[in-house]
């Protein structure tokens, strides 16, 4: 059931027998004519109602005065009316039971408070009559699997075939942008849908209805705000077990990008880092701009399962080579050497002088032999470490151009992997044949290696995914960790929970007065710290409540009476547990930070990242799900800006990055464990040399 439990009415609007334009028109470019121009296009054959209040036909076809002269039970209804005249439309549509409508005026919830309540009352009378509402702030919809145009923007029908892309995007002008896009790149579109302002239906209800749908290979999505966030992923996860790929733009990375949502669209965004690592998870190919969006689905649309493995180049000039090499390692792309079958089957293709290695650059011979081309691009296919295959050719004038695509046509359309064909020159004219012909063979075509390898990188990481076991999201424990009373507990009672869960804490206690703070140095050896305890004091530093490298009795004794001078200066109406007294952590730790926090769109999210003040200069920091597991964790630890420290650096001995991931993986068991659990914040987390393990040197537990 979707989140509005709405699947019916909505296949009842995507795919109606029934259609009423309310506010029809035959005055030339009006809105009401232009939908009218769009159904005649596609031959809709479909049961057609017109409403007028100013005409009884329009061009023959006969018009009745308002809505409730409908006969009952229409499915679908497009309401051309501004905004003022919406809620009494959508009223009369209830009274006779139409399944959806479509309302394409603005001035709702993206312009104002007094729009959003007026949304609000329109969603409700939606919603109560078991009526969905596409819009309002929209441009509509477009079925082209089954040729329904339910959209003022003049489209015409699909000439490609085949299943295709199914484009929904909350803008209007992005849903038409992705589509002209994908079609003029001749690769089929089989739904573009304008969602607007979402007031009835979410982006995740088209989702839901059509992600079994056969007509759909691929998903696109514009989307400002992810409604009901814990159905997207779980319908991300069905989508890739369906083998549709959904490849997601969501703006809103800066401050300023989802401030514009809210009076766009009157999306209210969260938190895109935290968006980003569920997702992800889940399998949705998240992508960074429009040209990555373009990019990245039209290679899926050719081969939308894509299997792991590496990536062969296959060139016509030497210089590509070092780009290549250099382009793939930023974008974590592998290429792999080539088998040793492969090197002798190009030895049999190509010139004495080639040097045969991945990439490859198959000489000048090229232009004298485009035949090169398809020889060395059907044994570099073969190769059974060759998940991929980027043949990136100068392609010269128009002839040798279009003798260079015969050549390589026949081998890359039976190919089973993922092929991308760049002709290099950028906007140097094309031979009008090839340009046909590698538009009618869906073969994913690009002017740009740059772009073709960045889409490579994710359709790469997508089929990773693909192979690795399902990440399913743990389900909650509640077995009640804490006692406690709700808010942060100290330092002292927050690491008493972690040492509890088996995770490493410096050798100490807590005094209640100096004869104690005497008795728990003895005992774990000096040098100690020492630290005032309260839970109201979260930042000790601040107030002088924390001495380090105490070396003996008597300078315990001075730090003792330190700290209680400075409480009473700094924060003299703060009442402590005592002073935590402990064994100084051995030298030689990296500092790290392992945090988790409870997002309320999306749930507990995991963090790890450089610790210490780096926390704030670098913001050098990994998120996850509290669910991950030790693989993911040590997945994201390679991805820090800072990973080099972990595996070692000028010298320096690799770290535990082992035992690290385990200290993380049982925090996000923590989070997952209980529910009151808000917040964990271990920082700095100490990690030694290989095998010697990790120190949690502070830490603060939040609780509700």
């Amino acid at each position: 059931m979707s989140a509005t439990g709405q699947l019916l009415p909505l296949a009842r609007l995507l795919r109606p027998r029934s259609l009423a334009v309310i506010g029809a028109s035959p005055e030339p470019l009006s809105v009401g004519n232009n939908v009218l121009a769009n159904l005649r296009r596609f031959n809709w054959s479909g049961e057609l109602h017109l409403v007028s209040r100013s005409r009884t036909e329009i061009d023959g076809h006969p018009c009745v005065p308002g809505i409730d002269d409908l006969p009952m039970g229409v499915d679908a209804a497009i309401l051309i009316v501004p905004a003022q005249a919406v809620r009494e439309q959508v009223e009369a549509c209830a009274r006779r039971g139409i399944g959806g409508v479509v309302v394409f005026a603005s001035g709702f919830g993206e312009q104002d408070e007094d729009g959003r309540k007026e949304q609000d009352i329109i969603a409700a009378i939606a919603r109560a009559a078991n009526m969905v509402v596409l819009g309002p702030n929209c441009i509509g919809s477009v079925n082209y699997a089954d040729g329904v145009p339910l959209t003022f923007e003049p489209v015409e029908p699909n000439k490609t075939k085949g299943p295709g892309v199914c484009v929904v995007a909350q803008s209007g002008a992005m849903q038409g942008n992705i589509r002209y896009a994908l079609q003029g790149r001749g690769v089929p579109v089989a739904h573009s849908i304008s969602t607007g302002n979402e007031a009835v239906l979410s982006a995740e209800d088209y989702l839901e209805l059509l992600v079994e749908d056969p007509s759909i290979s691929v998903f696109a999505l514009f989307v400002e705000q992810i409604r009901h966030p814990q159905n997207f992923l779980k319908l991300a996860r069905r989508a890739r077990h369906a083998g549709k790929p959904v490849v997601l733009l969501h703006p809103g990375r800066s401050s300023r990008a989802r401030e514009a949502a809210k009076s766009h669209t009157g999306a209210l965004a969260g938190d895109h880092d935290v968006m980003r690592a569920f997702v992800e998870r889940a399998g949705v190919i998240l992508v960074s701009g429009l040209d990555d969006l373009f990019d990245t689905v039209t290679l899926l649309s050719h081969r939308p399962r894509p299997l792991p493995g590496g990536l062969a180049v296959l060139s016509n000039s030497g210089a590509l080579r070092g780009f290549s090499l250099d382009f793939c390692e930023d974008l974590d792309i592998a290429i792999p050497e080539l088998a040793p079958e492969s090197v002798e089957g190009l030895k049999q293709v190509l010139p004495s002088f080639a040097a045969i290695d991945n990439p490859l650059d198959i000489t000048a011979a090229g232009m004298q032999k485009p035949i090169l081309f398809g020889q060395s691009a059907e044994v570099m296919l073969a190769d059974p470490q060759v998940g991929f295959l980027l043949v990136v050719a100068m392609g010269g004038g128009k002839p040798q151009q279009f003798s260079k695509w015969q050549a390589l046509r026949p081998v890359l359309e039976k190919a089973t992997k993922p092929v991308a064909l760049v002709y290099l020159g950028d906007g140097y004219p094309l031979n009008e044949d090839f340009i046909k012909e590698v538009s009618e063979s869906g073969i994913p075509f690009f002017r740009s290696p740059d772009r073709a390898l960045r889409a490579i990188s994710h359709v790469a990481a997508y089929a990773r995914h693909l192979a690795s076991p399902d990440a399913m999201p743990a389900p909650y424990v509640s077995a009640g960790l804490l006692a406690a009373k709700p808010g942060p507990l100290s330092e002292w009672q927050s690491k008493k929970v972690l040492a509890d869960r088996g995770i490493a804490v410096p050798k100490g206690g807590l005094a209640r007065d100096l004869a104690e703070a005497r008795l728990i140095a003895g005992n774990v050896g000096y040098p100690v710290a020492m630290k005032v305890q309260a839970d109201q004091l979260s930042h000790k530093t601040e107030i002088g409540g924390v001495m380090l490298n105490v070396t003996d009795a008597a300078r315990l004794d001075a730090a003792y009476d330190r700290l209680k001078l400075n409480l009473s200066i700094h924060a003299p109406d703060v009442k402590i547990d005592g002073v935590l007294v402990e064994k100084m952590a051995p030298r030689g730790g990296l500092e790290m930070i392992v945090g988790a926090s409870r997002d309320p769109q999306w749930g507990p999210v995991l963090m790890v990242g450089l610790g210490g003040i780096w926390a704030e200069a670098l913001n050098d920091v990994r998120l996850m799900p509290a669910s991950a597991g030790i693989d993911e964790i040590l997945h994201e630890l390679g991805r820090l800006r800072g990973g080099a420290l972990l595996r070692g650096l000028r010298g320096s001995a690799p770290r535990d990055v082992a035992a690290l991931a385990g200290l993380a993986s049982e925090i996000g068991a923590m989070m997952l464990a209980d529910e009151r659990i808000t917040e964990i914040d271990v920082n700095p987390v100490n990690v030694y040399p290989n095998g010697e393990g990790v120190l949690a040197l502070d830490a603060l537990i939040v609780t509700a």
